[in-house]
């Protein structure tokens, strides 16, 4: 039971972190369809960013201006540079937030090095939740948790309770009737461009110091975010929050697992004669395979559902 309820948790705080990935890039897509490839670069920036604020200030500023940065930098780009390329259409989009993650890259490896950066969780959220098992869920893994359901909680009001939101959805779907009733369609993409980078920049201040903050972090995640995306359904964060949370776990329980298929083979008392390529395929423990399991489970799900679990054939 304990093995099940500390990786049960350790799973849900991981996926909440792939949901404030996730959430951006949805938010950008289903908003104003540019697949931003840039965005896992501006959740490195936001943790090297919060790793230089809380250096000069404190890990509570870092947390606030990093994203605030990070989506002022955001709005940069869209202002000046994606907004040029929307009449372009979306394959100049995709090309020039293609570069633009190289372009961060560089510039964080000219700024703050090549090798990781000491970007350590603070001395008050250290430490065991559940101090009496033995294995332990720390209370910064909590923590994250409880950003990224604060985080959900706003959008879902913000985007259904107020005016604003109503907007932003009416813009969405008949942006000249928005254009038409005095509103700035143009600037609302903007901002939203910048939410969305900003929420990656929290992602990143968050997440940065729970794992680890060096110039390779954005390539790690970039792939899964993707994969989170398309898995959920093209522009539905439910579908987002849901992926996340499923393939963190599952990823989460596959590390644990030193089990493969030959061994419950012969855990039934069965022999099996093969060549030695089928030998060692079925020698792969479920750890050994759990980085390719998102991407496995992509694969299924075009073939089984090809909009997402919560997408639509028109998304």
């Amino acid at each position: 039971m304990e093995f099940f309820l500390i990786n049960l948790f350790n799973g849900l705080s991981y996926g909440l972190l792939l949901f404030m990935l996730s959430a951006g890039l949805t938010l950008i897509f289903s908003m104003m369809g540019v697949l931003n490839f840039a965005h896992a670069s501006f959740y490195m920036l936001g943790a090297y960013l919060g790793y230089t604020f809380s250096g000069l200030w404190g890990f509570w500023w870092g947390l606030l201006l990093s994203p605030i940065v990070t989506g002022l930098l955001g709005v940069v780009v869209e202002r000046f540079a994606l907004r040029r390329l929307h009449a372009q259409g979306q394959l100049a989009e995709l090309l020039f937030t293609f570069g633009l993650s190289y372009l961060i890259v560089e510039l964080v490896q000219l700024i703050w090095g090549r090798l990781t950066v000491p970007y350590a969780i603070p001395a008050s959220l250290q430490g065991a939740l559940f101090p009496i098992y033995s294995s332990t869920f720390s209370v910064y893994r909590a923590f994250m948790a409880l950003i990224a359901l604060l985080m959900l909680a706003i959008i879902y009001l913000l985007m259904t309770r107020t005016r604003i939101g109503l907007v932003i959805q009416a813009a969405l779907t008949q942006p000249s009737m928005v254009e038409a009733l005095g509103h700035n369609v143009p600037r609302i993409f903007m901002w939203v461009f910048g939410t969305g980078c900003a929420l990656a920049g929290l992602a990143g201040a968050v997440g940065g110091n729970a794992f680890v903050t060096e110039p390779g972090m954005a390539a790690s995640v970039g792939s899964i975010i993707f994969v989170v995306v398309v898995l959920g359904g093209m522009g539905s964060l439910v579908g987002a929050f849901w992926a996340s949370l499923l393939i963190a776990c599952v990823q989460t329980f596959a590390v644990t697992l030193d089990v493969s298929l030959l061994n419950l083979i012969h855990h039934f008392g069965s022999t099996i004669q093969t060549d030695h390529f089928a030998y060692a395929l079925l020698s792969l423990t479920v750890s050994q395979v759990a980085p390719i399991l998102p991407f496995l489970m992509l694969i299924l799900m075009l073939l089984w559902r090809p909009q997402g679990l919560m997408g639509t054939h028109n998304a």
